[in-house]
């Protein structure tokens, strides 16, 4: 997520649809590294991992996934064998162009909030 808040996205080059990158851990990877593998590789964007916002189980697929909001942290938008576009979506783009069940996560945990009174005071994006 960038500071504005808008969402780092890919179009599936298989199906056509809008969804966050990620993929597949590799069997000697922790989650944070594989989460800046599979941006990496989708995008051209270097990410760094700020926090793990949620974990969701597909039952019907044996699936779980977790998602991390991480900040941009240098390289350039490309596409790639996975993905036909790439680009930072507004939340009502995330709303309009993703599936509900691939938005879920973002949307619902990614919230802009502030610091209580006695922090700093400044406004920051977290996922709650």
């Amino acid at each position: 997520m960038r500071e504005d808040g808008r969402l780092l996205a890919i179009r599936r080059a298989d199906n056509g649809t809008w969804e966050l990158p990620g993929g597949v851990l590799e069997l000697d990877e922790t989650p944070e590294a594989g989460v800046r593998r599979e941006v990496l590789e989708e995008t051209g964007i270097h990410v760094e991992v700020v926090e793990l916002t949620g974990v969701y189980k597909n039952t019907t697929r044996g699936i779980v996934a977790l998602v991390f909001r991480c900040k941009p942290a240098g390289g350039s938008e490309r596409t790639s064998s996975e993905s036909t576009a790439v680009g930072w979506l507004t939340p009502d783009e995330v709303t309009e162009w993703m599936s509900e069940v691939g938005r879920a996560g973002p949307t619902r945990r990614c919230r802009p909030r502030r610091r209580s009174r006695r922090g700093s005071g400044s406004p920051r994006a977290s996922c709650a």
